[in-house]
């Protein structure tokens, strides 16, 4: 490890950046210092520029792409370095402004009801029925589920924040399931094959398969269950505020996107979960 590197490290860690967001800092920086094949202590800013848009039309990154490596460079520069804005100009990179696909009622039905193994349907269902994000859903333990209030405790989520979300009856009805059928221990959702939490991709493998599987066809991971946990309750009538709250979001300005997404307001339920109805088929 070269010493630029360890500083950088360094003063990740005392700001409490995330553990991706220092691996996507990182990589950014590598791959800076490999296409000119020196320390970035020697870069110009007009290098970097270049760099960024080498990345955009020659290897055909998107913007939003090249926004992650521009702050990860931007890091370095300003803060490891010291060098002043002044002398260190990354351009800000134009992110299209997209609003996610949701998937409607019947294509959630769908995707809960072919998905026969338990586990990856407390999974699911949990994505959705808290509106969590796959690093949370990964990292939630058994001792995170408080059946006598009835919430989730979501522990250091983004931004290393902590926060509690409803759990509903029927959601608690399939955690209790899956506990009864594979008595996971201390990560509600392990891998498979160690004592470690399930990983973001393998979260969203199963979340990929399951799709495929109920023959939906929008585009959009895992994170779009938690779309829809969001505009399901801004329909219902749930306030942005509670929203933003149940959310993490450190913004409104956050939550307000699903103002975007959502039809008109129905009467308030406290979980869209609820609103579902299934197959009376038992899972295997």
């Amino acid at each position: 490890m070269t010493p630029l590197r360890k500083r950088m490290i360094n003063d990740m860690t005392v700001r409490g950046l995330t553990e991706n967001t220092m691996r996507l800092y990182l990589h950014s920086v590598s791959g800076l210092a490999c296409h000119y094949k020196r320390s970035p202590e020697k870069i110009s800013a007009k290098e970097v520029q270049d760099y960024l848009l080498h990345l955009h039309e020659e290897r055909g990154l998107t913007w939003q792409s090249c926004n992650c490596v521009r702050h990860g460079i931007r890091f370095l520069y300003r803060i490891t370095l010291g060098r002043p804005d002044p002398h260190f100009y990354v351009p800000g990179a134009k992110t299209p402004s997209k609003l996610p696909e949701i998937l409607n009622h019947d294509e959630l039905v769908r995707l809960f009801s072919v998905t026969t193994n338990i586990r990856h349907r407390a999974l699911l269902m949990t994505a959705y029925a808290a509106g969590l994000r796959a690093s949370e859903i990964c990292h939630l333990q058994v001792s995170d589920i408080d059946s006598g209030r009835m919430c989730l405790r979501i522990d250091q989520g983004k931004g290393n924040k902590d926060r509690y979300v409803p759990l509903s009856q029927r959601l608690l009805t399939q955690l209790r399931d899956y506990w009864r059928h594979q008595r996971p221990q201390t990560w509600l959702f392990p891998s498979r094959y160690s004592d470690r939490p399930l990983t973001r991709r393998g979260a969203g493998h199963i979340f990929h398969r399951a799709k495929e599987k109920a023959g939906i066809t929008k585009s959009g991971g895992i994170h779009s269950l938690r779309h829809c946990y969001a505009t399901g309750l801004l329909e219902a009538g749930v306030e942005l505020p509670v929203i933003q709250r149940r959310l993490g979001h450190r913004s409104i300005r956050s939550t307000m996107r699903y103002l975007h997404l959502a039809r008109e307001k129905t009467s308030a339920t406290p979980s869209p979960l609820d609103l579902l109805e299934f197959p009376k088929a038992v899972p295997a």
